[in-house]
């Protein structure tokens, strides 16, 4: 019988890793505690190695066709007075003339969730609320469903990871913490951006604002300081508050989309932090993407990171699926140099982008030759 393997999160890295690990053999399914795919969310990017992984899944091109389309960026001052600008790089997505591709979460998580959903079993709207290991095998307890034994349990649930603080213990001695609030959600193009970027930065906050694919939408960034407190704990008209209110000196267009933001449908306010785990496996769970070693949007690797991870963790899988604990020791030990490598990247003082070769060694920091014979 194929291992049964139950992966919290379906995000980015829960279904990239049940798409290898359906392909290897194994029986995944994703529990999810959203009621369908999310929308909304940042542009990330997918670069060096994870192109790789991209490419072997056959999504290359998929993702390509999605990447964004910035001509460019400025920066502004407090009034939203443009006082340099660029048509070389974005700051979300970096050189143009690249290989990286850039495009938005909510755009590749569609493409991971059409591409498993034949192939793993998807329980929406449900979150583990106890887990239990005995006898080789993982048993759950859940919000809505009976409980259920699976062979092995995949935090994949980012990073305020509910699997990991069931086994791992609280999260509190796992977070590097940066000081930092990161609200983003989507509003109309009330700016008339086309391909174009806004960034402005203080001493106490700053913003990043660009368009959607079709220009239609406004994608807002807004960090803040924030003394350390779960602000993801709050309701959510309780932390649009908290928004408004750290964000009210804000300048220029701000107030406007502050207003906006009240009907925003994809609101997200977190804390920007880094994941740091001395071991990212207890017996039959193991933890990978930002639930493990999320280095902070700061870095610009968090999709990286959880592309190569999923593809590394389903390879040591398959290599000896009766000895799971053997395959999550030399899944750990050759990913995380590449993870301390992306996570020495962010540095929420550097007011530059990441020197373009520090960025290319931390990229390619890993060797998959293992890739082409997996396939």
């Amino acid at each position: 019988m194929n291992a049964r393997v139950l992966i919290s999160g379906a995000g980015v890295a829960g279904p990239a890793l049940a798409f290898w690990l359906h392909r290897f053999g194994f029986a995944p399914t994703l529990i999810e505690r959203a009621a369908a795919p999310r929308t909304g969310g940042q542009a990330i990017d997918v670069r060096g190695v994870a192109l790789d992984v991209l490419r072997a899944m056959g999504l290359y091109d998929r993702a390509y066709a999605l990447r964004t389309h910035m001509r460019g960026a400025s920066v502004v001052d407090a009034d939203g007075k443009e006082t340099w600008r660029t048509q070389e790089r974005s700051f979300s997505g970096g050189r143009f003339d690249s290989d990286d591709i850039e495009l938005f979460r909510d755009d590749l998580a569609r493409v991971f969730y059409d591409a498993t959903r034949d192939g793993a079993q998807y329980l929406w709207d449900d979150s583990i609320t106890a887990v239990e290991q005995s006898g080789g095998a993982v048993r759950m307890t859940f919000e809505r469903q009976q409980p259920r034994e699976f062979d092995l349990l995949v935090a994949a649930d980012g990073l305020h990871s509910n699997v990991r603080r069931l086994v791992f213990g609280e999260e509190k001695p796992f977070l590097r913490s940066f000081g930092i609030g990161l609200a983003i959600f989507s509003t109309p193009n009330l700016l008339e951006l086309t391909d174009w970027q806004l960034s402005y930065r203080d001493e106490t906050s700053g913003y990043l604002i660009y368009p959607n694919r079709d220009n239609s939408e406004l994608r807002v960034n807004l960090g803040f300081g924030l003394d350390e407190q779960e602000v993801w704990r709050l309701q959510l008209e309780d932390q649009k508050a908290l928004v408004a209110e750290r964000c009210k000196h804000l300048r220029g267009e701000i107030p406007r989309l502050i207003q906006a933001m009240g009907g925003a449908k994809d609101f997200y306010l977190g804390d920007v932090a880094q994941v740091r785990v001395s071991g990212w496996s207890r017996e039959r769970v193991v933890l990978v993407g930002d639930a493990g070693y999320c280095p902070s949007p700061f870095s610009g690797q968090g999709t990286s990171l959880a592309l190569v991870g999923a593809y590394v963790l389903a390879r040591e899988l398959q290599r000896t699926p009766a000895e799971p604990t053997r395959a999550f020791e030399r899944y750990e030990a050759r990913m995380r140099p590449y993870v301390e490598l992306n996570q020495a990247l962010a540095d929420p003082g550097r007011t530059e982008p990441t020197p373009d070769e520090v960025m290319e060694q931390a990229k390619n920091g890993i060797v998959l030759d293992d890739l082409r014979e997996a396939l």
